[in-house]
């Protein structure tokens, strides 16, 4: 199964592990957390942020 596809939910328990440039170790960004929130409150989004998040391939930004 593939990991990566713009018709996936992300679960809101999610988590990713990325590099941060000046960090010595990986930080977690609560991915999950992040998508349902800025769904939720897509109505305090800028333009800029809709095109940014419609580029990504995120259905409900378009």
């Amino acid at each position: 199964m593939e990991r990566e596809d713009a018709d996936r939910p992300v679960p809101r328990g999610h988590g990713q592990q990325i590099k941060v440039d000046g960090e010595a170790e990986p930080v977690i960004v609560k991915l999950g957390a992040w998508v349902s929130n800025s769904k939720s409150r897509h109505d305090k989004l800028t333009a800029d942020q809709f095109t940014a998040l419609a580029k990504l391939g995120v259905d409900w930004a378009r």
